[in-house]
């Protein structure tokens, strides 16, 4: 499809993740959210079914075409969720100091009990374990347990309603984070050709070995930390992902909420020194579903996660059911854009900076970066199949844009989510040489460069073999 959407460059460095859903179904309002910022789509297997997220896959690739730049889509599975059974009447009031039983039994709980339908839960908790309830507004601990039952007092009451959620803190559950419907809704993905798979409910590296085994290559794993035992192993549970999420709705209801920002600063450490992108996502624009503008604290929440060095971050409720999708993307690209503008942040990212990879490809990137601080490069040009050259590039954290290019669509969909890039799809190369001149010329096309003005090129050689960084040149555009 010729291309018919004009769609100018980002100038900002940190993506913009959206999730679609009933406020952002149609083709109209994809359209104007991608225009207004959004770099990666997410659909949420939580909601809808499967024909709902083909039609949005399929409008957003539409549109894809139209404007030439690729788009990258994440499916989020939902995970295991764990919760407390029915009610009789709907509801109970628990009153603190009183007892509550959870159990296996499934008829209509009452003020003294209620089914509980995990027995892995009654399996793993032991006598002083604390059960959060309904996103930790209900607290119980376990002061007795049974083969098929855990009796609790109630340390704080409150309504307890059908269906509401558990959490148990501190304890490392015998639940696979995949469930029967997520095996599905992830094969339907892969079908359909998402980017990335975002993994709910890690806990372990076998979490993700999992995922994996089912994945292959066909998808960029994305790790969504919300359990705090993920934070036990983060290293290797991050080094297993291809990206990492910053799931702080979950993570905040197991956590104490002053440990929530520390634990968001030590994650996209991990991830920018391991070179995955990261996302922070959860509440960054919450006030916006009903209202055209954010509290002041939130814009400085989005400044912060910019500040530290975050990939990406993510609107979830604002653009899937809000009011007011358009304004919360066009706001949240402000408050990127100002960020970046100022000195603090460039400040905050020479700071961050972590050593330079002991490796080959490590030492080409952090060259790159500094060799296009030194000459006043307009933009560096990383070549390569799999995206490897630009993971690298964007870990240095340049203050030259850099262009992202690939002969595959694939890697260009899945470079729409790292700092800084400006993904492309190109034909193959087969000599620096060659690279070089493609280099210049789209630079020059891109609105990167002028004619005499240079660029920095990183490619891998020989061509077309993945996992290769190894060549750097300086370039001279040229045209007329």
């Amino acid at each position: 499809m010729p291309v018919s959407l004009d769609v100018p460059r980002r100038r900002r460095r940190t993506k913009i993740v959206a999730t679609l859903g009933p406020a952002s179904s149609d083709k109209a309002m994809i359209r104007e959210l991608f225009v207004a910022g959004v770099d990666v789509f997410r659909l949420n297997f939580s909601h809808g079914d499967h024909a709902d997220h083909a039609d949005r896959l399929k409008l957003i690739r539409e549109i894809e075409a139209e404007s030439g730049r690729p788009i990258g889509v994440l499916a989020d599975v939902q995970g295991p969720k764990l919760r407390v059974g029915r009610f009789s009447g709907g509801h109970v009031d628990l009153r603190a100091g009183t007892e509550f039983r959870l159990d296996l039994i499934s008829t209509p709980g009452d003020a003294r009990r209620v089914e509980l339908q995990h027995p892995e839960i009654i399996e793993a908790a032991g006598i002083g374990t604390q059960l959060l309830l309904d996103d930790g507004r209900i607290r119980l601990e376990v002061v007795r347990k049974g083969a098929d039952r855990l009796e609790t007092k109630v340390l704080t009451g409150g309504r307890l309603s059908d269906r509401k959620g558990v959490n148990v803190p501190g304890v490392l559950l015998p639940i696979p984070a995949l469930t029967v419907k997520d095996l599905a809704d992830l094969a339907f993905a892969l079908e359909q050709g998402v980017d990335y798979i975002g993994l709910s409910f890690v806990q372990r590296r076998a979490d993700v070995e999992q995922a994996r085994s089912i994945v292959g290559d066909k998808a960029w794993i994305l790790t969504k930390v919300e359990k705090p035992q993920a934070l036990d192993d983060l290293e290797g549970i991050v080094a297993l992902s291809d990206a990492v999420m910053v799931a702080r709705g979950d993570l905040g209801v197991e956590l104490p909420p002053e440990d929530v920002p520390m634990a968001q600063k030590r994650i996209i450490r991990c991830a920018r020194r391991l070179a995955k992108p990261v996302i922070v996502a959860t509440q960054m624009l919450e006030s916006m579903i009903t209202s055209p503008a954010p509290t002041r604290a939130e814009a400085t929440d989005v400044a912060a996660a910019v500040l530290d060095g975050t990939d990406a971050v993510m609107l979830s409720a604002e653009t899937a059911a809000g009011q007011y999708p358009i304004e919360a993307v066009r706001m949240m690209d402000r408050i990127i854009a100002r960020v970046e503008r100022d000195e603090e942040w460039r400040t905050a990212n020479a700071a961050s900076r972590p050593e330079p990879e002991h490796t080959s490809a490590g030492a080409i990137a952090a060259a790159a970066r500094q060799v296009a601080a030194t000459i006043g490069a307009q933009a560096i040009g990383a070549f390569s199949q799999s995206g490897s050259t630009a993971l690298r590039i964007a870990r240095e954290r340049p203050e030259a844009p850099v262009m992202g290019f690939t002969p595959v669509l694939e890697t260009a969909r899945r470079l729409a989510l790292v700092w800084g890039v400006h993904a492309m799809q190109v034909g193959e190369v087969h000599s620096m040489t060659e690279t070089v001149a493609k280099a210049t010329s789209l630079a020059r096309r891109e609105g990167f460069a002028g004619r005499g003005e240079e660029i920095v090129v990183v490619a891998g050689v020989p061509f077309g073999q993945p996992g290769t960084t190894n060549a750097l040149r300086v370039a001279t555009v040229g045209g007329r």
